[in-house]
């Protein structure tokens, strides 16, 4: 579960609803005409704007946004080395084995047309189209999010016109102008909340782990070829590891430094 996710969404609510309360009611900001305008509105406007396969496929990727990936560069990289040792000492058809026990099916791909004697450009033009999928189908989750944070202000807009409209029509009574107005702002609130706390903080969280997926599968491309050439498991450890930031190198550093100490206490202790 991703905390900054989840709380950044309850702290965002809570804010709202104390900052309401101070000088205010809860009551006062519920309306139910102006929650079907501005929430239908931009749902509906979101189904016209695209097809409904990817509405419905963009919909199940909103786990993304609340779900950890598993395996982070760092584990990635020490997958790969130990995929390189294997090949190193067995050979590279010894990796047939070593792949049916992976659970990432990317990496698994990769392997198994190392082990059928695929041309090394033939396997990278493979994996690197399947990125670019990849890419594509996470570029599209973000752009609904994206349209949706766009379209939510301007339907309450137009819910504010509409409560505007409405109170012009009772503007002989002064008596109901001010609730009126009141009520007409409240679309334009929803409108706002909606876009700039859930919609577009939404769309940027998934752009972000589209990033960090991406660089995770240049990372196993990279290595997976490396392993075919059959380099040094050693060069191919500096290789990969010149794609993480400086503060991820020295953490990798420390859990591998942390790694081998256990092992060889461990050693020590039988």
């Amino acid at each position: 579960m991703d905390i900054s996710t989840v709380a950044g969404m309850i702290l965002g609510v809570a804010f709202l609803i104390i900052g309401i309360m101070i000088n205010g009611t809860l009551g006062t900001y519920y309306d139910l005409a102006s929650i079907m305008i501005t929430l239908g509105g931009t749902f509906a406007a979101t189904l016209i704007s695209f097809p409904l396969p990817k509405f419905m496929e963009t919909l199940r990727s909103v786990k993304h946004i609340f779900l950890v990936r598993e395996m982070n560069a760092a584990q990635a990289i020490d997958r790969i080395i130990e995929l390189a040792n294997v090949a190193r000492k067995e050979g590279l058809l010894a990796l047939e084995e070593a792949a049916m026990q992976l659970d990432d099916d990317f990496l698994k791909k990769g392997i198994l047309l190392i082990v059928d004697g695929t041309d090394p450009e033939l396997v990278r033009n493979i994996l690197e189209t399947e990125l670019s999928f990849v890419e594509e189908r996470h570029g599209t989750g973000q752009s609904l999010f994206e349209t949706m944070g766009s379209l939510a202000p301007a339907f309450g807009m137009i819910g504010t016109l509409i409560g505007l409209i409405n109170m012009l029509r009772t503007l002989d009574d002064p008596s109901s102008v001010g609730p009126n107005m009141a009520v007409a702002l409240v679309t334009t609130f929803y409108g706002a909340v909606l876009a700039y706390l859930f919609f577009l903080p939404m769309a940027r969280k998934l752009k972000i782990r589209s990033k960090e997926e991406i660089l995770l599968k240049e990372i196993l491309v990279e290595g997976m070829l490396s392993i075919q050439a059959g380099e040094n498991p050693r060069i191919i450890e500096e290789k990969l590891v010149a794609f993480l930031s400086p503060k991820l190198r020295e953490r990798a550093k420390r859990n591998k430094e942390k790694e081998s100490g256990e092992r060889e206490y461990a050693s020590a202790t039988e």
